[in-house]
């Protein structure tokens, strides 16, 4: 009784403060937006636990609920420039809409009469940029922007010729999570307040650019120049500021099915096109757990290598590395766990990165679901046991089973939001849910998990809401259940609870067999890597003893072509080996691998053991570096740039 009055109650309180987004505002040219439908209408919730700490922004005074963009691409000056308008709900009262800001350069701030509104920023903080604080006039409810973003702008990359596949043209690409988007556009640069969008973006012509939202149609030539062309784009429903993406570049397009489809530079597209061909399937497998897909389209663009991660979930149009293309699709779980956020973090986002493991978690165990439907249930175990060793790795990490980095919910205040982009986001997360799916069978939790995502669509929502969703809809006042899932310890302690769910023994019985016998001394058997899968061979280098002689790397390097591998994968496995053993005959295919790829989750831990080492590894590590840091992203070089090389 006293937990079903305290559920009606919170209920409530989330409901009075939620305030509801104002219509899209209509561009020149543009056909009028569909009104949104009240379920999809974005709340700012006003509980504790949904304060951004890393948002100056304060939306329950003045919000924005739309971004009009109208800005041209200056690749010889690497900046974008022109307006933003962003129309606002406010109360009576606000007398300011205050913006996130980290260097765009302000030139000027009107009212939709064309009005100026004083403005000024506050102080700066290294990790979060300035406060932009804007001064309303009464009736104030859009606001114009003048801008441009500086050459160092944190979210975009801009890349010359030499550094794509085609050498011709130049390419741009942004990447906004977790708050790099606040260095080019100026809104509220939070995932609790999400924002429909649109934008004109003109580009030199010969080039493209696409976005994450729905094309208006064909480019246009400008006024100004022939040599100048623009394109528009529209995203009619309320989505996280961070999503807001562009990519610009010699592409081209290929459908793929129905919904589906992919852009890359010319050179790119034919072996992105095979290696994605099951992408419509896997649309359709995840509509079927967990409901219609509510997005349109489900387009992805293959990156050149610079991309700094594995794929960028932005909405419509999934940003990928190039680093997943293996040749036999042996790597295309990813694209399921890309897609599986048009659920998971798209549909309902976390409100605050203290609570990113709403995204991810929930992602990374739809992930697995999904290629089990396509790929079978021992696909699906394989990768979960892969996962709990990530996991073992990333607790390891994280300071230890006591440590509070190893909490769910983790506390970031006063530290940059990507401290919390760990494993244990992911993988703590995705256990967590194959914990519970164990206690009460995979059909009734299939029907909550389902409901989960209808009831908060298009909403920010917090550890707390979900835990109150859990107890409401699927645990229903059973205090065995309860008590058996220890849902509060699972979010809100340190560690991984005993009551976790048991990986399939079986998935890697081969494997780890051939793992025993090359402990005992036998040499790496070849016929049998020849028959594994990419998981297979994952688990047997990941598990291998951290230290071992060069004769016995010789041997596995020779057996198994290790050094030559075309699967990054794979690769990056046989050279954290490597380099954890200084073992010199890999070094040519290290230094050849940090010099073709800028994917963090490669770069980072290679480049940093090579500089703990200071004997053997830093000069290697100063070396590469000084090479390889023009084609990594600022969200990479601001890491590594630390290490002083």
């Amino acid at each position: 009784m006293i937990r079903a009055l305290f559920l009606l109650l919170f209920a409530l309180a989330v409901s009075a403060c939620q305030i509801v987004g104002s219509p899209a505002r209509v561009s020149a040219g543009q056909a009028a937006p569909v009104p949104l439908p009240a379920a999809i209408a974005a709340p700012v919730l006003a509980t504790a636990d949904a304060v951004d700490p890393h948002s100056y922004a304060k939306p329950l005074e003045a919000r924005v609920t739309n971004v009009a963009l109208d800005l041209a691409v200056d690749f010889k000056a690497q900046t974008i420039g022109g307006t933003a308008t962003l129309d606002i709900d406010r109360q009576a009262d606000a007398r300011q809409l205050v913006l996130d800001r980290q260097g765009y350069v302000v030139q000027g701030v009107t009212d939709a009469a064309n009005s100026a509104l004083p403005y000024r920023f506050g102080p700066e903080d290294k990790q979060l940029g300035t406060p932009f604080i804007i001064d309303l006039k009464p009736d104030t409810r859009r606001v114009v922007i003048r801008y441009r973003s500086r050459p160092d702008a944190g979210a975009l990359q801009w890349l010359n010729p030499q550094q794509t596949a085609g050498k011709r043209q130049p390419f741009l690409f942004s990447q906004g999570q977790s708050t790099f988007n606040r260095t080019w556009i100026p809104t509220q640069d939070s995932p609790g307040i999400r924002q429909t969008w649109e934008a004109r973006i003109t580009v030199p012509s010969g080039l493209r650019p696409v976005m994450s939202a729905p094309s208006l149609g064909a480019g246009r030539s400008t006024e100004r120049s022939p040599e100048l062309v623009s394109y528009e784009f529209r995203m009619d429903k309320p989505v996280a500021p961070y999503l807001i993406a562009l990519a610009v570049g010699d592409i081209r397009f290929q459908p793929l099915g129905a919904r589906t489809g992919v852009w890359a530079e010319p050179e790119t597209l034919p072996a992105a096109a095979r290696e994605l061909e099951d992408t419509e399937k896997m649309v359709i497998a995840a509509e079927r757990l967990f409901g219609s897909y509510r997005w349109g389209r489900y387009d992805m663009i293959v990156l050149p290598p610079s991309f700094p991660f594995g794929g960028m979930e932005n909405p419509t149009l999934t940003f990928l590395t190039p680093t997943f293309i293996a040749g036999d699709k042996s790597l295309t779980s990813l694209i399921a766990h890309e897609l599986a956020h048009s659920w998971s973090g798209n549909l309902a986002t976390n409100a605050t990165w203290a609570d990113f493991w709403l995204n991810e978690g929930t992602t990374t165990y739809a992930e697995r679901r999904i290629v089990e439907a396509i790929y079978g249930r021992e696909v699906a175990a394989q990768q979960v046991a892969l996962g709990t060793d990530a996991l073992g790795k990333a607790v390891e990490e994280n300071g230890g089973a006591s440590s509070a980095d190893t909490r769910l919910h983790v506390d970031l205040k006063g530290r940059h939001p990507d401290v919390g982009l760990t494993d244990i986001a992911y993988e703590k997360g995705a256990a967590f849910l194959r914990t519970i799916e164990a206690a009460v069978g995979r059909e009734r939790f299939d029907a909550w998990l389902r409901g989960w995502f209808d009831r908060h669509a298009f909403q920010p929502v917090t550890s707390a809401i979900f835990l109150a969703d859990l107890r409401q809809h699927l645990i229903r006042g059973d205090r065995a259940l309860e008590a058996k899932l220890q849902l509060d310890r699972w979010v809100y302690q340190a560690g991984i609870p005993g009551n976790v769910a048991a990986d399939d023994l079986k998935a890697f019985a081969e494997v780890d067999t051939a793992i025993a016998a090359f402990g005992r001394g036998q040499a790496p058997d070849a016929t049998s890597w020849r028959g594994w899968n990419t998981d297979e061979r994952l688990r047997f280098l990941n598990r291998l003893p951290r230290k071992l002689p060069a004769g016995r790397l010789a041997a596995l390097d020779g057996a198994l072509g290790l050094s030559a591998t075309g699967n990054n994968e794979v690769l990056f496995a046989w050279l954290e080996l490597a380099v954890a053993n200084r073992f010199d005959p890999a070094v040519p295919a290290l230094e050849r691998f940090l010099a073709g790829n800028g994917r963090r989750k490669f770069v980072r831990p290679l480049i940093k053991a090579l500089a703990d080492d200071r004997r053997w590894g830093r000069p290697i590590a100063r070396r590469v570096y000084r090479q390889a840091r023009p084609l990594y992203h600022p969200l990479v070089t601001r890491e590594l740039d630390e290490l002083k090389l």
